[in-house]
């Protein structure tokens, strides 16, 4: 009984982990503003890059995944995006399968016996190595990938509040320890929506220079960040993926 409790608060918490990973592909083409044809253009490029996976490697995700988990997050939320928490048993785990897929990309080299022995260990179970040789041929990781490349220009928002830029940035030292600020632009009009000085750089500060500026700005289209610790935590996260409002 107590090893069937541990495996579903472990499913639960893949799962968790995979909706987050989906939110953080889907988020730039959730704008409401966009228009179709912008949208589109959108998902295309989303799908011609590598994502690095929520349990390792990189792999692709097509068109018409992308499209689905869209719609998914318009109909229920972050809920929505979440996988089936459905035993491992005649139907295979989507999610298992991306791990193998993972898996792979992160070495070409790596056999599917290979791969399914880090499935078993790390999961609990694997697909066959037939399955799982099928899978590699579908996805093309049998053959040598060709290189892709990317090209970025410059960008601006078109209107105030649809987007803001955060950052944290290193201070001075105030009484033998060090300061950091973070600090939150509108990309639009360069205006400071909001700032905190702080010990850490952590989220709670990062909260306590966000707070203020929702509180009089309101809630921005997005917010631009990079990848810092206090940026990626997973309650900041779930919060921007439910929509979770700061009360004052």
């Amino acid at each position: 009984m107590a090893e069937a409790a541990h495996e579903s608060v472990k499913r639960q918490e893949r799962a968790q982990q995979v909706a987050l990973f989906r939110y953080q592909v889907i988020c730039p083409a959730l704008d409401p503003a966009l228009s179709t044809r912008a949208r589109g253009r959108i998902v295309r490029a989303i799908a011609a890059r590598d994502h690095q996976g929520p349990f390792g490697g990189t792999h692709r995700y097509s068109r018409d995944t992308l499209d689905r988990w869209i719609r998914r997050y318009r109909a229920d939320g972050f809920e929505g995006l979440k996988p089936s928490l459905r035993q491992a048993g005649s139907r295979i785990d989507v999610n298992v399968l991306e791990l193998a897929v993972a898996l792979k990309k992160e070495n070409p080299d790596r056999t599917a016996a290979q791969v399914a022995r880090i499935l078993a260990a790390s999961s609990g179970w694997s697909p066959s190595e037939s399955t799982l040789l099928r899978l590699f041929h579908r996805r093309q990781l049998m053959l040598d990938a060709p290189g892709t490349g990317e090209v970025f220009s410059r960008y601006e928002a078109d209107a105030p509040n649809q987007r803001w830029v955060g950052d944290a940035l290193h201070g001075p030292k105030i009484g033998g320890r060090k300061v950091y600020l973070f600090a939150f632009l509108d990309d639009h009009t360069r205006l400071l929506v909001g700032y905190r000085f702080g010990f850490a750089e952590d989220t709670v500060r990062l909260a306590a220079a966000l707070k203020p500026a929702l509180s009089s700005r309101g809630i921005p289209g997005c917010c631009y960040v990079d990848n810092g610790a206090a940026y990626v935590d997973s309650w900041l996260l779930r919060a921007c993926a439910e929509g979770v409002r700061w009360s004052v």
